[in-house]
């Protein structure tokens, strides 16, 4: 097994950092991320094998768990009720309750609100040089998800700067301001989640809070602390990674020229440019794993974003391919948090990229793009776009 040395926050990895996993898969499956301090899964095996392992999974083992400082505690005080982070039999009851709120049914009944919020975007383009990601990748998610809860969409500005200073955390290049920042945020979503949820307990509605304040198994119902934390997990993770793959998938087709947006295309677009590129999984018991020796406690980082690359799986993987088939694509997880908003964020993806460019087809890049220094997630900053009079609806 390989030791190397990569720099997260290095401008040439933030901009390509495929080149890197190429280059280290070259020597194996897995290597040893120096800047990390953890094994890192690069092939599609070692990836997939990795979130699906059951001597590994999300929860610190309780010997190793360190101390929150007290500055930090309205922040982990959310996370530890995340069923992201958690491990059967917490994980099980969660999830199971948040399925039976988050339904089918439940998704496929957005669509006319999903495509009237692009269209609502759309209408709005200016007519000059735009960022498409302020004007449309942000906006349209963030309202979906309010429209979701069954929260006001006068409340989409609070929600998304609270949403992006909470990701910040998970960022490498995490700092002080960005703490205090994710602090701050915490603080203010909890107690906008614990009024909504009080609104809703005496005059429900049909929507997500409303479900979830219902949902039982066996008599068991959501703590409000789980409701809330649940509600956070479903904004904060749904709307990030959607964002991001908007803005990637989009720049991408404008480079390709596709433009006949079949589900084939939105899982190509999921695949080669992916919103996250690095998941962890802490280890549960002394282990082999594809030649490396892991003991209780390691962590694990799976790169969801190279395992999307590996040329044994996916041919030309660097080529997006709108027609590629072939074996499922890592960036929505895998096992037991495999990501439950999956189905909402291919509908998403599908209707905002088909409206897009059926009322924009002669969008066109007006400046070079550059991806942001956020890794583990991979977005960019700006999208600037020009166009022609949108066709009317």
């Amino acid at each position: 097994m390989q030791n190397l040395t990569q720099d997260p926050n290095d401008p040439a990895f933030v901009q390509t950092p495929y080149a890197f996993y190429d280059a280290a898969r070259a020597g194996g499956d897995v290597f040893y991320w120096t800047d990390y301090k953890m094994v890192c899964t690069l092939s599609h095996a070692a990836t997939h094998a990795a979130l699906r392992d059951k001597r590994m999974g999300r929860e610190c083992p309780p010997e190793l768990t360190h101390t929150i400082p007290p500055a930090l505690a309205p922040f982990y005080a959310i996370e530890s009720h995340s069923m992201l982070e958690l491990e059967a039999p917490r994980h099980t009851r969660l999830r199971g309750l948040v399925l039976r709120a988050f339904t089918s049914r439940t998704i496929a009944a957005l669509e006319p609100d999903i495509r009237a919020l692009c269209n609502a975007a759309i209408d709005g383009f200016p007519d000059g040089p735009f960022d498409l990601l302020t004007a449309y990748a942000q906006p349209v998610p963030v309202r979906i998800i309010a429209r979701l809860l069954g929260v006001s969409e006068q409340h989409s500005d609070d929600l998304l700067a609270w949403s992006n200073a909470m990701v910040a955390m998970y960022q490498a290049r995490r700092t002080q301001a960005i703490e205090d920042a994710a602090v701050a945020a915490s603080i203010a979503f909890t107690a906008f989640l614990r009024d909504q949820i009080t609104i809703k307990r005496t005059a429900p509605a049909d929507d997500l809070i409303s479900t979830l304040i219902a949902a039982n198994e066996d008599g068991d119902k959501l703590s409000d602390d789980e409701l809330i934390t649940t509600c956070i997990l479903l904004l904060n993770a749904g709307h990030e990674a959607t964002v991001h793959t908007l803005g990637n998938g989009t720049k991408t087709l404008l480079q390709s020229g596709d433009r006949d947006i079949t589900s084939t295309l939105v899982e190509e677009v999921i695949r080669h440019d992916p919103p996250l590129h690095m998941f962890t999984r802490y280890v549960y018991k002394d282990m082999e794993f594809f030649g490396a020796q892991l003991k209780r406690g390691d962590q694990v980082g799976c790169l969801l974003g190279a395992a999307n690359h590996d040329p044994t799986i996916y041919e030309n993987p660097q080529v997006f391919d709108p027609l590629r088939k072939g074996k499922q694509n890592t960036s929505f997880g895998g096992g037991i948090h495999f990501c439950v908003g999956a189905p909402l964020a291919r509908l998403e993806l599908q209707i905002a990229l088909d409206v897009l460019f059926a009322r924009c087809p002669d969008l066109t890049l007006h400046a070079p793009t550059h991806y942001a220094d956020v890794y583990h997630f991979h977005g960019l900053e700006t999208l600037m776009v020009t166009k022609a009079a949108p066709q009317s609806t």
